[in-house]
């Protein structure tokens, strides 16, 4: 199973209020959050600050560029903050999807900076989706929604 990583630039981005993730509306009141697929480099925490610096894989085949929306929401328990998210799927379609091995979490509401990247997860070898195939982002291993990450 693929382990959180999260991105250095994603502490300053939250201190210095470029995100809001408070939501306590799934998907209504927050932010929205977006998951991209990359077969390079997602795990370079330090120097990776925003969409742009990440290589996504082709479209086509079922991947569109700039990935697909999180349905998310925030809350706070004992000054524990908790985001979860749904279940996001990739099906493939008509012919083989290009290799990915980086999952990528991003804020796609901020404009300054524009997309800042907020976590990956490594699944440490390539993935490739034959036709027919799915992928799915379960958060927590929840079939429907689950924790994507807390702050204590």
């Amino acid at each position: 199973m693929a382990a959180y990583v999260k991105y250095d630039i994603f502490v300053e981005n939250l201190v210095q209020k470029v995100m809001d993730l408070f939501g306590t509306v799934p998907g209504t009141d927050c932010d929205t959050l977006k998951i991209v697929l990359s077969n390079t480099a997602g795990d370079v925490v330090v120097t990776l600050q925003t969409l742009s610096q990440v290589t996504q894989i082709s479209a086509g085949n079922g991947y569109a560029t700039g990935g697909q929306a999180v349905t998310n929401s925030g809350a706070r328990s004992s000054g524990t903050f908790t985001l979860t998210g749904t279940k996001v799927v990739w099906t493939c379609v008509t012919a083989p999807m290009a290799q990915f091995r980086y999952v990528i979490l991003y804020d796609d509401t901020p404009t300054s900076p524009a997309d800042p990247l907020i976590a990956s997860w490594d699944y440490t070898s390539g993935l490739t989706l034959q036709v027919g195939e799915t992928f799915s982002v379960k958060w927590n291993s929840s079939d429907t929604t689950g924790t994507i990450f807390t702050l204590a």
